[in-house]
């Protein structure tokens, strides 16, 4: 009976079994019905999103502007690498549900999917993206890197585009290598790439086309070179696509692949400086390019964000300086391992600057006994010796009035070598012998070679002129110390076989008092350089014994300087002999056309080659030739500055508004909006507690158009206004106005003897450096030029703001004022020094 049922069943349940054959069946084109349909659903949205995401990069790249205020990209790393790895993750399980799928799209690969979003939070993204693209690009002009001390802006262009050219292609030829293991997943995306390249390509020709529009004027350029905006914002948008498409390929899913591509972005690094090195030839550094710089902003932001790097400099350990030169430690000068290296010293090449590989992150220790230092004006006659404890110059000079040892001061009677009697006779014996010299009015700066102790600059001051003191570190022992601490702007500096760190045509007079240079020699090369930053119709005033005295050898120096300075068509105005000093001077004055050089018998000294940029100044050797005067009315240099003070608020005559300033406006409008906006912020730091009462020497660590100069007019203040090599070259318009400056690179120590200052300000400056050199090195810097008791005001971005912070508490410094929300710090250096000396 069991077997009967039991075959009876079998026999009913056939049918049963068929059936569910069929319905399994038909479940399964059913369920690739829906895949199919899903697939052409997902390859469809990402089409759409790709095409809305590129349309908003056409969007945001035309609107892009270049204020400076808003140079501070948002676009963290860590958010950066949250997308790729979500990225990654999303093309693994997008099969796994349909639910899920718009979630995990990663917008970063396939752009925006706006989903069931309202409209208005649709476009609520887009604004925010724009708002990132424009402070990214905005980010990019304001840092282009030039390394413009040698090279033309021909070369800078081609060597950037070959530069970008061969990194794109070494990211592409990554990117193939890295995906052999998946290659339907590499075919997709490398078509999204394809689509994404064209409308880049499009975005790329409406930006050009807007720029060429509204634009069609060339913007400031970096130090030394010829950028326009235009070349600048083509570049850019080829540097930025090569990012977007470095972005993409990390999205794929292989880490092996994530891994090749990071070893490959360092080989591009390496491939792509010796081709900038020998295109530049001259060039002390390699450039940079953008991809190198994004990379450096985004780890240094992840570092941030991470806590990281915050926790590692609040238990950073400071050391004094092992250093022969002790208190006195200048590191680009003091440089003793590189000095021995000189294969020659015929140019003073052992008094120019050798930097270290690295800035030293030691301390310089104060000198025993230091006092705070003297308020001027009694600080010109008189500071303490221990704060700068050398007597050999009193003992040497004693005779001729410069310094003497009197008790537990130095103290100085204003006399110098040719003006024994006093400075304010000698600068006054100077304008009766040219009266259109005109001291405070028609002359305002400047350039003392040779300056001793600063007498002379320290003295203009009483006839409304500023003068850039200049001396070598020598055998004579701290001249230029001895300036600073008396309040007197000065550099250490030398006549060598480089450039000086100035713009062509800017000083309205060169002052030269026995000053031993050989002027004459070596087809006159260094007088050449004077020539080269000399205003046309600037005077050059020489104080020396082959002016006046008759024996051989100065009898012979005339005679040859009489015909340098005829073959170079200076016109000797005048030699007079002052009867109180015994002395004589001869001053000069260059031309103001090109006639004399195209009338001249033999090219002696040469004229410069066309493409010799003038302004370039950077570690570029010098040049025994001339360059051209300008001839253009509309041009700098044709015309002579306003009258001082007019000329201190109206922008320069070649300023117009033809042209872009460095805050997006027509430059004279520009100009006019930085100038009052620094009389405000004066205002707000007088009110922050500033005592401007204890301020002398001070420094704009990265000035624009020198509007906190400016502001500064009235008080008893100096200000060297710093325009950093990798910035936009507004320093013409800094002298234009009755100011002065320098440039310079703070990845590099200053050319300035430690306590020399008694207020830095640094605006957005420390977020800018940390694309290129380490951040320690800079805060060490900072605290060896500045005075104990000094200040130092630092704007910048919020996380800038706290690391800087935490820096300078480390270095004991007291935090007088600091609020990350409006991007501002204050801090003020007290006396601490560490125990411990760092090992050699």
């Amino acid at each position: 009976m069991a077997l009967f049922k039991t075959r009876n069943n079998r026999r009913s349940s056939s049918p049963s079994y068929v059936s569910t054959l069929i319905t399994l069946a038909f479940i399964a084109l059913c369920v690739f019905g829906v895949w199919m349909l899903n697939s052409n659903s997902i390859g469809s949205s990402q089409t759409q999103s790709e095409e809305r995401t590129n349309t908003r990069t056409a969007i945001d790249t035309s609107e892009t502007t270049n204020n400076d205020d808003f140079s501070t990209s948002n676009d963290s790393p860590e958010t950066t690498t949250k997308n790729t790895e979500e990225s990654t993750e999303t093309i693994n399980v997008v099969s796994k549900s349909d639910d899920q799928k718009d979630k995990d799209t990663p917008t970063a690969v396939f752009g925006d999917n706006p989903g069931h979003l309202p409209e208005d939070a649709i476009k609520s993204d887009d604004k925010n993206l724009n708002s990132d693209t424009n402070k990214q690009q905005n980010v990019v002009s304001d840092s282009q890197i030039s390394e413009e001390s040698s090279l033309t802006q021909k070369e800078q262009v081609s060597a950037i585009q070959e530069a970008s050219s061969d990194n794109d292609e070494k990211v592409q030829q990554s990117s193939i290598e890295a995906s052999e293991g998946n290659k339907k997943d590499e075919e997709e995306i490398t078509k999204s790439q394809d689509v994404t390249e064209s409308h880049d390509a499009n975005a790329a020709e409406t930006q050009e086309q807007s720029t060429g529009q509204q634009q069609d004027v060339p913007s400031f350029d970096t130090q030394g070179s010829k950028n326009d905006e235009d070349e600048a914002n083509k570049e850019q948008l080829r540097e930025d696509k090569g990012e977007n498409n470095e972005e993409q390929q990390s999205s794929q899913p292989s880490k092996a692949a994530s891994k090749k591509k990071k070893g490959k972005q360092s080989e591009d690094k390496e491939t792509v400086k010796p081709k900038a090195e020998k295109k530049g030839g001259k060039s002390k550094k390699p450039w940079s390019t953008q991809a190198d710089q994004s990379q450096n902003e985004k780890k240094r932001q992840k570092g941030d964000e991470s806590g990281g790097s915050e926790e590692k400099e609040q238990d950073h350990e400071w050391y004094l300086c092992n250093v022969t030169s002790g208190a006195d430690y200048i590191p680009c000068l003091d440089n003793e391992e590189a000095i021995k290296k000189l294969r020659s010293t015929k140019h003073f090449e052992h008094r120019e600057r050798h930097c270290p590989k690295e800035g030293p992150t030691c301390l310089v220790p104060l000198p025993e006994g230091y006092k705070t230092s003297i308020k001027w004006p009694h600080s010109r006659d008189k500071i303490w010796y221990h704060n700068v404890p050398h007597a050999k110059l009193a003992e040497v000079k004693g005779h001729q009035n410069w310094v003497k040892l009197t008790g537990e001061f130095l103290t100085f009677p204003g006399g110098g070598t040719q003006f024994i009697h006093g400075a304010l006779h000698y600068i006054d014996f100077l304008q009766q012998a040219e009266a259109s010299i005109a001291w405070g009015k028609h002359t305002r700066v400047i350039l003392d070679v040779g300056c001793g102790v600063g007498s002379f600059g320290g003295y203009l001051f009483d006839r409304d002129v500023i003068a850039m003191s200049l001396a070598p570190k020598d055998e004579h022992e701290a001249q230029v110390q001895f300036a600073l601490e008396r309040g007197i702007p000065a550099i250490s500096a030398v006549m060598g076989s480089q450039r000086l760190p100035f713009p062509n045509g800017v000083f309205d007079l060169i002052h030269c008092a026995r000053c031993r240079v050989p002027w004459h020699v070596e087809g006159g090369k260094l007088l050449l350089e004077l020539n080269r930053v000399l205003r046309p119709g600037g005077y050059f005033a020489w104080s020396a014994t082959p002016v006046y005295q008759k024996l051989e050898e100065d009898v012979q120096i005339w005679k040859e300087m009489s015909s340098l300075t005829k073959a170079m068509c200076w016109e000797l105005v005048t030699i007079n002999k002052d009867e109180l000093n015994h002395v004589g001077a001869a001053i000069f004055r260059k031309p103001t056309s090109n006639e004399c050089y195209e009338q001249r018998e033999q090219d002696q000294p040469p004229l410069c080659k066309d493409d010799d940029d003038p302004n370039a100044a950077w570690y570029v050797p010098l040049q025994a030739c001339m360059h051209k005067v300008p001839v253009n009315k509309a041009e700098r240099g044709a015309r002579w500055p306003e009258v001082w003070p007019r000329r201190l608020q109206k922008a320069p005559y070649w300023l117009n508004n033809s042209q872009v300033g460095i805050y997006g406006k027509p430059a004279s409008q520009d100009f006019a909006a930085d100038t009052e906006r620094w009389k405000n912020t004066v205002d707000e730091l007088s009110n922050m507690g500033i005592s401007w009462s204890n301020v002398r020497n001070a420094m704009d660590m990265r000035a624009v158009y020198g509007g906190f100069a400016a502001a500064l007019r009235e008080l008893p203040i100096w200000v060297f206004n710093v325009v950093n090599i990798d910035a936009p070259d507004t320093l013409p318009i800094i002298y234009e106005r009755g100011l002065f400056g320098i440039y310079h690179d703070w990845c590099e120590s200053f050319s300035t003897y430690p306590r020399s200052y008694d207020l830095l300000h640094a605006d957005k400056l420390f977020s800018k450096l940390k694309e290129r050199c380490k951040l320690t090195p800079v805060i060490a810097e900072v605290d060896r030029i500045m005075r104990p008791g000094g200040t130092l005001i630092v704007r910048d971005e919020p996380n800038t703001i706290s690391e800087v912070e935490t820096l300078f508490k480390s270095l004991h410094w007291e935090i007088t004022f600091s609020k990350e929300q409006e991007s501002l710090l204050c801090a003020k250096k007290g006396t601490w020094r560490p125990n411990s000396v760092a090992s050699s």
